[in-house]
């Protein structure tokens, strides 16, 4: 098992393996098929939290029916503990883990046409909706909603929640996955979204969308203008989408009037970014770039989408190097009970439990998908032989069973992003 994460790094570097991903041997095409059905159990028997139809960010025990035992209470959750925005619960990304479910399952159906799809993104669609509305603040999206009493939620959300929450409702509002009656509710929940940004993200509010008790976030993830390169594009393409399912004159002419300097203010994101920040970049242009309808101005959102690809080919490069120094037991490590990890860090008054080593197993994991599914949103066929089968080889070769991230839920978009464009072919 060692070799296997070796390996990685070996094909990470190497430019030719002599393994082509499209086309491989039967036997290479059963075991990756056989992984991706592992990884997709996983997801939804360990991650899924069927009482609110959301997905958690972690496990803490391999230990069937114990695997969320870490996750607030209600209680806890009324009380905002251990801090307003849920870090490091477990309940910290659920509005993200949604949207990039929706476009997983939207990717999928496409390959496949499987009818119980429908199914399965309605219920993911439900956990979106139950975190845009169970509160009663209208247009606030929080990060997930507590198992517990189904309703608990913190109050501090984030511009990154936001963006994977608008961009897989978006997806899946054009999918045919959606019916009308989801599609109606889609529209209206992202149009609340829009309203809410509208209405705060003004120069008075520094244009930040608030907490969910109208207080100013005193982290500066909920500034929504004046942000950094990879952050430029969220704003506009929030509106862009609204406009798009809706047709409403409003949210058109705040499109127009943030897009084009967003797009400038997009040109150099830092290459030093982790993966999440280039995979949410991605996902903004993209929905900018289907949506623009001046040629000028969609070439230049092509270019700086490439230059996000290009960003993300180093990352991913790098993260499998990473992996391919870990030993399998240490992939295999478990999250911790974030009530009883020994350091806490003060972030501006929020009292944030450190994972220790577990935050690193926990993010290269993820990394790994995330900056594949970058590279393939882009341009998906330039993918180089070297990249398909380093694709190929992490996905054949992860131990899903034994792995306590999220992150699978970016190999699982990543592979089927690749098998939507072609880049891996899978014979039945």
């Amino acid at each position: 098992m060692l070799k296997t994460f070796l390996l990685f790094a070996i094909l990470a570097t190497s430019a030719s393996s002599g393994i082509t991903a499209p086309g491989g041997s039967s036997a290479e095409d059963a075991k990756l098929s056989m992984q991706m059905d592992k990884a997709w159990d996983v997801t939804w028997t360990r991650f899924y939290l069927p009482q609110v139809h959301t997905f958690a960010d972690y496990l803490s025990s391999y230990e069937k029916g114990k695997e969320q035992a870490h996750l607030p209470t209600a209680e806890e959750v009324r009380r905002q503990y251990p801090n307003p925005c849920g870090y490091s619960t477990g309940m910290e990304d659920g509005a993200i883990l949604g949207g990039a479910m929706l476009s997983v399952l939207c990717d999928r159906f496409a390959v496949t046409g499987e009818d119980a799809l429908r199914g399965q993104a309605a219920e993911v669609f439900a956990g979106l909706r139950l975190c845009a509305t169970v509160h009663g603040v209208r247009g606030f999206v929080a990060r997930n909603v507590c198992p517990e009493d189904g309703k608990g939620v913190y109050i501090n959300s984030s511009r990154d929640q936001v963006t994977h929450f608008v961009h897989g409702l978006w997806q899946y509002y054009h999918s045919p996955l959606s019916d009308e009656t989801t599609r109606v509710e889609a529209r209206k929940i992202i149009a609340d979204v829009a309203e809410r940004m509208i209405a705060f993200v003004t120069p008075e509010n520094d244009y930040d969308f608030c907490r969910a008790d109208g207080a100013r976030c005193p982290l500066g993830i909920c500034r929504m203008w004046n942000v950094k390169p990879h952050e430029a594009a969220r704003l506009p393409m929030i509106y862009a989408a609204a406009w798009d399912v809706t047709r409403d004159e409003r949210y058109h002419k705040q499109w127009r009037h943030y897009v084009t300097e967003a797009i400038e203010q997009s040109a150099n994101p830092d290459p030093d970014k982790p993966a999440y920040a280039l995979l949410q970049m991605q996902c903004s242009l993209e929905v900018l770039h289907d949506l623009e309808p001046d040629p000028t101005l969609k070439a230049t959102i092509h270019a700086r989408m490439l230059h996000v690809r290009s960003l993300a080919a180093k990352r991913f490069t790098s993260i499998l190097a990473s992996i391919g120094k870990k030993t399998p037991e240490e992939m295999q490590m478990l999250g911790p009970d974030w009530r009883t990890v020994p350091v806490w860090k003060d972030q501006k008054g929020y009292p944030n439990p450190q994972w220790g080593p577990f935050r690193e197993i926990w993010h290269i994991s993820r990394e790994a998908g995330e900056s594949a599914l970058v590279l393939l949103m882009a341009d998906p066929s330039s993918a180089t032989e070297s990249q398909r089968t380093s694709l190929s080889q992490l996905l054949s070769n992860f131990d899903y069973q034994h792995n306590s991230s999220c992150g699978i839920i970016y190999h699982l978009a990543a592979y089927w992003k690749a098998r939507r464009h072609a880049v891996l072919e899978v014979k039945p």
